[in-house]
């Protein structure tokens, strides 16, 4: 049996000798005849992040659809990797939404990113991020191999399209080794302790570059995200790898927070129709109209912040302001909202949002224009023209989109006809939106993102208290005395008061006069109330005789030559007698540079010169007191004329 057993072997030996030589022979055929595997371009879904994908640069097939919001886009040209892929090359113009193939590379990370409209895409802004990519047409450079299979950040991508192969990224092997990749499962078949001496990933140079090693993550965003992994701890790694327990999930971001587009900073508040007319399927396209648009603005602290009423019967606020300080948790509240029912009470419900909405303690921020977007089905079942105009004064700039507004037959039971030119804040086309049909409604989302965030042409953002240069030109004569040039000053300061001052709202100026003239302080002096308040409270008397005409001309020249061209002029004139000179040519000089002139006498000023100084007419525009204590009653007066004015302004 024994020699039986070694003859076999020998046998094996011989045979495996054979074949060694004659296979070297075919395998030197066999490499002349194999030809090197086709190029296989992997594909991926619209969801998958660039930072999911560790390989510097590579080429993939999206597929169709990818045009959808849902799929965050950050940047514009470069992009954050936080970004989706197939998304960005939709927003960047390489791909539409029928899907194909691009080219990605990485790049470093950017110091900010902004957010624009491209392509059927809105990108959002970001402050920063650790890495970039880009994407071109699907054209392989010389020379750069490209992967058939991507090499993903986690050995078991959710992002991964199902079937797809996915590799473990394996380290660059020291000289005279050979690594070898390390999989989610090995790691975790390990005992602890062995753990911290397996070779694990490291990132690749590109994202360790001066360029963008010291930029911090944004909050909530570990390295992991971005296919690095740092130093490794025992039982450390089920959470850096994405394993969250599930009482952890809720306190995890998963999204770099924007603060929004610097570029479109307006308090917005949307009236949505609730009203038992309109149904629940279109209650539903209203909803989702409102989500895309919260979306496509980039709602953010330092951009456009948005609250939503409902109307029905009475109206009510959904959300204010400052309860939602991003466009994804906007949405989400967007997606909870019900019906409330009842009539279409549209006027009450503008009544409600000048009154009670655009309030500090709801998140009103001041320097932002105010904006409400008014959505009707048909027609409202009360008046609305009164509430309007309140709310113009308010300084609310009114939309009004109208969907499937009354047909012929129908307008008999209109209770308000044009209801729509009575509310909005110009009937220039500019604010109205009137749509055929609830299913056309999302057409309309562009043109209006694009009006409201066009701050320049909220007209009705600037009020009567707001968009002035107001010039005090005072009569520092002597027979007006300490005693009572201390009571004019505190007129000056009563005026002032009322208005909202800044460097871009009303802006105060002040000359005083005897023979001579003197520029107390200029429209750019000051930019804040109490500054101006302690700048009157300053103006010393001077004393001396009374040229009013000769301080007409020295303010035109020296004070309202620096106003701005997008101000009202107004000249508040006060004098307590005749003047030395002619006030004529000065006075019709200021009205034809539009000067818009106020004439305040008292005691023994000529009543006549005071109506030639004033504007036409002059009984809105020349006051009289007879004594210098009763001043302060002509100023609710004064204030009121001068918003009238500005109101009765043409609203096209």
């Amino acid at each position: 049996m024994g020699i039986v057993v070694l003859t076999m072997k020998a046998s094996v030996i011989e045979m495996f000798l054979v074949l060694l030589v004659t296979g070297t022979h075919s395998n030197k055929e066999m490499t002349k005849k194999i030809k090197r595997p086709k190029f296989t371009v992997p594909q991926i879904n619209c969801d998958v992040k660039a930072g999911k994908i560790i390989n510097p640069e590579f080429i993939v097939k999206c597929p169709a659809g990818c045009q959808d919001p849902k799929y965050h886009v950050y940047g514009t040209g470069i992009y954050a990797s936080y970004s989706s892929v197939c998304g960005a090359a939709v927003h960047s113009g390489v791909l539409d939404n029928s899907g194909g193939k691009i080219l990605v590379q990485k790049v470093a990370g950017q110091s900010g990113y902004k957010g624009s409209f491209s392509n059927g895409v809105q990108s959002l802004s970001l402050p920063r991020w650790r890495e970039s990519f880009i994407v071109s047409e699907s054209k392989p450079q010389k020379g750069v191999t490209y992967p058939s299979t991507l090499t993903y950040s986690s050995s078991k991508s959710p992002d991964a399209k199902a079937g797809e192969t996915t590799k473990a990224y394996q380290r660059p092997s020291a000289p005279g080794t050979t690594a070898q990749p390390v999989t989610l499962m090995q790691i975790l078949a390990m005992p602890a302790a062995e753990v911290t001496h397996t070779t694990l990933p490291k990132p690749f140079p590109f994202a360790t570059s001066a360029t963008s090693s010291h930029r911090p993550h944004p909050v909530g965003h570990g390295s992991w995200e971005m296919g690095e992994m740092d130093l490794w701890k025992p039982g450390s790694f089920l959470l850096d790898a994405g394993f969250i327990p599930k009482e952890e999930l809720s306190t995890q971001s998963s999204e770099p927070v924007s603060q929004g587009d610097p570029n479109c900073k307006v308090d917005l508040s949307f009236l949505i129709d609730g009203s038992s007319g309109i149904g629940k399927r279109r209650f539903q396209i209203q909803k989702q109209f409102l989500a895309d648009i919260a979306q496509a603005l980039d709602i953010g602290p330092a951009g456009p912040l948005m609250g939503v009423v409902q109307y029905g019967d009475n109206p009510a606020t959904q959300f204010n302001l400052k309860t939602h300080m991003n466009s994804r948790d906007l949405k989400t509240a967007i997606e909870k909202i019900t019906q409330r029912g009842g009539l279409s009470n549209v006027g009450r419900a503008i009544s409600f949002v000048t009154k009670t909405f655009f309030s500090k303690a709801n998140g009103n921020r001041g320097g932002a224009p105010n904006v409400a977007v008014v959505m009707v089905d048909g027609w409202p079942t009360d008046k609305v023209e009164e509430a309007s105009r309140l709310a113009r004064e308010s300084g609310i700039n009114i939309f009004f989109i109208t969907v499937e507004a009354a047909a012929e037959n129908e307008k008999q039971y209109v209770m308000e006809p044009n209801f729509a030119n009575k509310a909005v804040c110009r009937t220039n086309g500019f604010y109205s939106f009137n749509v055929p049909s609830w299913l056309g409604l999302s057409k309309t989302m562009q043109p209006l993102v694009k009006r409201v965030c066009d701050t320049d042409r909220l007209a009705c953002s600037k009020t009567c208290l707001n968009s002035a240069d107001i010039g005090f030109v005072i009569d520092g004569s002597s027979s007006v005395g300490t005693g009572n040039f201390r009571t004019v000053l505190q007129f000056v300061a009563n005026i002032s008061k009322e208005f909202e001052i800044s460097d871009t709202d009303t802006r105060i100026g002040a000359v005083q006069y005897t023979y001579e003239q003197r520029l107390e302080f200029g429209f750019d002096k000051y930019s804040t109330k109490p500054d101006i308040l302690n700048a009157i409270k300053r103006v010393g008397y001077w004393s001396g005789g009374t040229s009013t005409g000769a301080a007409i001309h020295y303010a035109l020249e020296q004070l309202f030559k620096k106003s701005k061209p997008n101000k009202r002029k107004l000249m508040i004139l006060i004098t307590d007698g005749r003047s030395y000179d002619d006030v004529r040519i000065p006075a019709v000089a200021a009205h034809q540079k539009g000067v818009i002139t106020y004439a305040i006498g008292v005691a023994w000023a000529a009543q006549d010169e005071l109506e030639v100084i004033a504007t036409h007419p002059a009984r809105d525009h020349s006051f009289f007191v007879d004594e210098f204590d009763n001043l302060y009653k002509s100023v609710p007066r004064i204030i009121q004329n001068i918003c009238t004015e500005f109101n009765a302004q043409p609203r096209n």
